[in-house]
């Protein structure tokens, strides 16, 4: 498998684990994009036969949440190198794409917060599991009411928000998770319907592997074409909104301004 820095991969069994690094704990060389590095990995395994299932997970208490930026943090000279705004946000388009349409079921194990692009890659999966205290929001326009994701500006929801919450949540619900960045917590999603179950955070592991197991005693064949046909009307939503939604973000990120007006 190729050597990766912000992610981790292995396989066993027929099932493979992508577990997500945490920013804290990448080496302080690793300036490496997330979103490509996660595209990349679900690519490769959809391409490895010997793998049925794939398990997403998150490390050291956290699922996976987006940098912690500061607001006076520069972003218009990163944003205005094409090199890095191509891998970017061409990643954030592979990897959701991949997730879809790849035939392999998903298996997302969320072990702590998603937040931004981790909610993004939990509402990609095909069946969630979460520890019941896990917290899911969309922080792009949370300003300064989203804790340890404070921001002076707005941000479109880009990385993936604007494509899948409005598949998992009636309109005014997502319009106000997206827009008011409302946050919710696991076992909240789960007696609403939007994930599949919440447990106690000591008996994720348990829960997430008799789902993987339930679903290796399923014909490969047959399961697999069962996804890409369940997925098509996700595929078809992501292809209207993917690419709009991520070149809003790039433009709200390049302005970085708190304007409460449209004059």
């Amino acid at each position: 498998m190729p050597e990766y820095r912000t992610i981790r991969v292995s396989s066993s069994a027929q099932v493979a684990t992508i577990t997500i690094i945490p920013e804290e704990e990448r080496a302080p060389a690793a300036k490496v994009d997330r979103h490509w590095e996660v595209a990349t990995a679900f690519s490769d395994l959809r391409a490895d036969n010997s793998i049925r299932v794939i398990v997403l997970t998150g490390s050291g208490g956290v699922f996976c949440t987006s940098p912690r930026t500061k607001p006076d943090r520069p972003r218009a000279a990163q944003l205005n190198d094409p090199a890095a705004a191509w891998t970017t946000f061409t990643g954030i388009i592979r990897c959701h794409q991949t997730m879809t349409e790849i035939e392999k079921p998903i298996v997302c194990k969320v072990n702590g917060d998603a937040v931004g692009f981790g909610q993004s890659l939990a509402f990609g999966c095909d069946i969630i599991v979460a520890a019941r205290t896990a917290r899911f929001v969309d922080h792009h326009m949370g300003m300064d009411e989203v804790e340890g994701f404070e921001r002076e500006f707005g941000i479109v929801p880009g990385d993936g928000g604007l494509g899948f919450v409005p598949l998992f949540m009636s309109p005014a619900r997502a319009k106000e998770y997206l827009m008011l960045a409302r946050e919710y917590r696991a076992e909240e999603l789960e007696r609403l319907g939007i994930i599949n179950y919440a447990v106690p955070p000591g008996e994720l592991d348990a829960k997430v592997d008799d789902i993987v197991a339930r679903l290796l005693k399923r014909s490969a064949y047959a399961l697999a074409w069962t996804k890409r046909v369940a997925n098509r009307r996700v595929a078809q939503h992501l292809n209207l909104t993917l690419d709009a939604a991520a070149a809003y973000e790039m433009l709200t990120l390049v302005h970085r301004q708190d304007r409460r007006t449209l004059e």
